[in-house]
């Protein structure tokens, strides 16, 4: 199962500086992987999957 938050850094700048949050949007996953700006989904899917232990094949292997 995955549950996701979203939060305005601006209305809780306490958590915005635990996450070292300087620029929007960032997705931090697991407290373990941090997706900084916009990324399509093709990358962005397996650095999600990355911080939960799920590592999917580099294209062409």
């Amino acid at each position: 199962m995955v549950t996701a938050d979203m939060v305005d850094a601006s209305e809780y700048p306490e958590l915005a500086d635990y996450y070292h949050v300087f620029g929007v949007p960032l997705t931090v996953a697991n407290n373990k992987v941090r997706v900084e700006g916009g990324m399509p989904e093709p990358m962005f899917v397996p650095e999600i999957l990355s911080a939960v232990g799920i590592h999917l094949p580099k294209p062409g292997q």
